[in-house]
């Protein structure tokens, strides 16, 4: 055991709670009562398997609770990357507390960065044989009754991570919000209307109470600090890395195609019967909202080509005969 360094510890300890003006005998004091960590108490597993509670008896249900709950854990594993690139290599809360790193974004935290976040969405897009082979069909119509007027469409950290994704513009669904872009104009809100009258449905009045004014917000707070703005910041020998370009593109394709369309392909096993379409959960216009060719969205349409742009999804889609 080195006496130096632990004194040398010691001190530094002493420097951090004086600044706070905190005593360093009490926390020392504290440590020696307290019990060691262990597993189950870090992670707070007891908490974590109690929170699944099924509105019916019917087994399967579970396993869609636990399926989108490990889905918006995984939604958040992507916040936590795009948050640091939208501060430019920063981690800042909520709170507005910046925790620093000492980090500028450069091209190589970029990729880094982008390595991970197309990681997740991989482990994202597979795992949905869950939702599209786990549970039994008659089940899944029978307690989906019980979970009216909620859907998944009501993510709001899906949400989130398209703001930070792209400038609004390209979230829009009108050729005059193109130059004038407005959060009320955004893509998703088409996606939540009655599919006989096209009015709004309670689910999408619903989200809008609870998440628009923080996504308002959030959005006004990503002019310029979006992904694509922050690779636009780059240098031109920077933004022509082709590691960067193709790991740009694959985000983009998993997270508006191929996330999409394992959606559409659930949707459609379980609410089409006999040619007849179901309405969803949220009672959304599913076959109208989930084909990335109706809505094409594309977070960086200058790194596609125009033949690109233009057959945005329909491969994938007629591959399937959407």
């Amino acid at each position: 055991m080195n006496k130096t360094k632990i004194l040398e510890k010691i001190t530094d300890l002493s420097s951090k709670y004086s600044a706070t003006g905190q005593d360093l005998y009490s926390y020392l004091d504290g440590l020696l009562i307290s019990d060691y960590i262990n597993y189950w108490n870090y992670i707070n597993l007891e908490t974590l398997l109690s929170i699944q509670q099924p509105k019916t008896d019917f087994p399967d249900e579970n396993i869609f609770i636990i399926y989108h709950q490990i889905t918006e854990l995984y939604f958040k594993l992507c916040l936590l990357e795009l948050e640091q690139i939208n501060e430019n290599g920063r981690l800042v809360l909520p709170s507005g507390e910046d925790k620093g790193w000492n980090k500028k974004i450069n091209v190589n935290l970029f990729i880094e960065k982008m390595i991970r976040l197309n990681r997740y969405f991989k482990n994202l897009i597979d795992s949905f044989e869950i939702m599209i082979n786990g549970m039994e069909k008659d089940q899944f119509l029978k307690f989906r009754m019980a979970l009216l007027p909620s859907s998944g469409f009501q993510s709001a950290q899906f949400r989130m991570m398209e703001l930070r994704s792209t400038q609004l513009s390209f979230l829009t669904n009108t050729k005059k919000s193109l130059k004038n872009p407005q959060y009320k104009n955004i893509y998703w809100k088409s996606g939540a209307n009655e599919m006989k009258t096209g009015t709004k449905t309670y689910t999408l009045k619903q989200f809008e109470k609870k998440y628009d004014p923080e996504l308002i917000k959030l959005s006004t707070k990503m002019k310029g600090k979006n992904l694509l703005e922050k690779y636009l910041s780059l240098s031109k020998k920077d933004q022509a890395n082709s590691q960067l370009v193709n790991l740009l593109k694959e985000y983009d394709y998993n997270f508006n195609i191929h996330w999409k369309l394992a959606h559409y392909k659930s949707a459609a096993k379980y609410l089409k019967i006999k040619n007849k379409r179901v309405a969803a959960t949220g009672g959304t216009n599913w076959e109208e909202y989930l084909p990335p060719r109706f809505q094409k969205i594309i977070f960086f349409p200058n790194l596609w080509s125009k033949e690109e742009r233009n057959q945005w999804g329909r491969k994938w889609v007629e591959s399937i005969n959407i």
